[in-house]
C-alpha cells in the first residue's frame, strides 16, 4: 500500500469516527448534537480530496478511452501506442487508489442518512455522458496529433490540480503530469522520425 492509500485511509477512519461521534448525545430526547467546527473541517478536507480525485481520476480514464478510440481505428499504430496506453491505463488506476468515503457530519435527526457517494472513485453516466468521445481522424498523423493533444490537456489538468492537492497527491499529480508531457511530445516528435 502506498503512502497515499495510508493516508486516505487515516483520513477515512478520522472521518468515519467523527461522524461516528456525531451521533453520539446523552440527551434523552434522540435528537443529535452538531457537529464540531473540527468535524465540519474535516469534513470538508475529505470532500475536497475526494472531488479531486474523482476528476483525476475521470480526466486519466478519458485519455484512455482516447487511446482506445485511436488504437481501434488505426490498429497498425499497436506497437507504438501500446506502451503508452499501458502507463495511462496504470496512472487512472493510481490517480483512483486510496480514494475516499465521506460520510457527512452534519446532524439530522433520521438515522436514515446515508453516505455520500461523491467520493467514489469511478465516473458516473452522468460524467461520461457530458464529454461524447470526438471521432478519430481517417489519417493516422492526424490521428496521433489529436491524441498528443489529449495526452497534453490531460497533462495540464492535472497541473493545474497540484494547487489544491495534499503533499503526497500533489506528488502522484506531478509524476503523472510530466509522464503526459513526455507522452505529448513522443507522440509528436516521435511521428516525425
Amino acid at each position: 500500500m502506498t503512502t497515499t492509500g495510508r493516508r486516505a485511509l487515516l483520513v477515512a477512519g478520522a472521518t468515519a469516527g467523527a461522524a461516528a461521534l456525531v451521533g453520539c448525545d446523552s440527551s434523552s430526547d434522540g435528537a443529535m448534537r452538531q457537529p464540531t467546527a473540527a468535524e465540519r473541517e474535516a469534513e470538508r478536507v475529505a470532500r475536497a480530496e475526494a472531488a479531486l480525485r474523482l476528476r483525476a481520476v475521470t480526466s486519466a480514464r478519458g485519455l484512455l478511452e482516447r487511446y482506445d478510440a485511436v488504437l481501434a481505428a488505426h490498429p497498425a499504430l499497436a506497437p507504438r501506442l501500446t506502451p503508452l496506453r499501458r502507463s495511462v491505463a496504470a496512472h487512472a488506476k493510481a490517480l483512483g487508489e486510496g480514494g475516499t468515503t465521506v460520510i457527512p457530519a452534519t446532524a439530522t435527526a433520521s438515522p436514515s442518512a446515508s453516505p455520500s457517494a461523491g467520493a467514489s472513485p469511478t465516473p458516473t453516466a452522468t460524467t461520461r455522458a457530458t464529454a461524447a468521445p470526438a471521432p478519430v481522424p481517417a489519417d493516422p498523423r492526424a490521428a496521433l496529433k489529436e491524441l498528443a493533444a489529449a495526452a497534453r490537456a490531460a497533462s495540464d489538468r492535472h497541473t493545474a490540480a497540484l494547487l489544491t492537492a495534499p503533499p503526497e497527491y500533489a506528488r502522484l499529480l506531478a509524476s503523472v503530469a510530466a509522464a503526459g508531457a513526455a507522452h505529448a511530445y513522443l507522440l509528436t516528435e516521435g511521428a516525425r522520425a
